[in-house]
């Protein structure tokens, strides 16, 4: 579905990346693990258009997206959900989550798709009319979701999902993305504990120093302790 070949980005004068190959099948839960400020976020933001990588190539389906513009890569399905979760703090819930409709034939289902998000954070209803800046930190995190699931999402690509967060509410918060990898999603998750995705993780690729060092089964990496520790700490 997703194929990351040779990838290099980075800001200025200075590479992130040095040549990144990855890949993620449909319906896959794939996970790079790495350290702060290891690249990862480097590595979804070259993915999706928002920041142009400087050599390699970005597939879709076999199809070169490389050089898109962030919104056509949005519009083509991979949907990039960032860290801190980028809401507009004066638009309500409801006004949040109409904006990840925002291209013409998602907006003609928005109802539709109000309605699944819905059932999967019935709260997000019940709430439709409060601004987003009175949301908990944990309420932010789900709207994004939210929002980026009302677009047509083939895989979404999600930031450090718990960043900042307390531990009940990273639990609910990786609830529910396991409810929306349940439903069918593919993912592509960038997060820096290997316990918070032991369960949604088909497979893992550690990323330090901005290259990828290891790739394997989540089964097999994450019961390896000794890895774990040495690349993460």
């Amino acid at each position: 579905m997703l194929e990351v070949k040779g990838l290099v980005a980075g800001y200025g004068g200075g590479e992130v990346l040095h040549g990144i190959d990855l890949a993620v099948d449909e319906g896959e839960g794939v996970v790079v693990l790495g350290p702060n400020g290891h690249g990862k976020t480097t590595l979804l933001r070259a993915i999706t258009g928002l920041l142009p990588p400087r050599a390699g190539h970005v597939l879709l389906d076999g199809k070169e997206i490389t050089r898109w513009r962030a919104d056509a890569i949005a519009a083509a399905g991979l949907v990039h959900i960032p860290q801190g979760d980028l809401l507009f703090p004066e638009m309500t819930v409801t006004e949040n989550l109409l904006m990840g409709a925002y291209h013409r034939p998602t907006w003609s289902e928005r109802r539709a798709r109000l309605g699944r998000v819905y059932e999967l954070f019935p709260w997000l209803e019940e709430r439709g009319g409060q601004l987003s800046r009175t949301l908990s930190g944990g309420e932010r995190r789900m709207l994004a979701l939210g929002r980026g699931l009302m677009s047509k999402a083939r895989l979404l690509l999600i930031d450090e999902p718990s960043l900042g967060l307390a531990p009940l509410t990273t639990q609910q918060i990786y609830a529910s993305i396991q409810k929306v990898k349940d439903g069918g999603m593919s993912l592509l998750i960038a997060d820096e504990n290997a316990n918070h995705v032991a369960g949604l993780a088909d497979r893992v690729y550690l990323l330090e120093t901005g290259s990828l060092v290891r790739e394997g089964p989540a089964g097999e990496l994450l019961r390896d302790k000794a890895l774990l520790e040495s690349y993460l700490g």
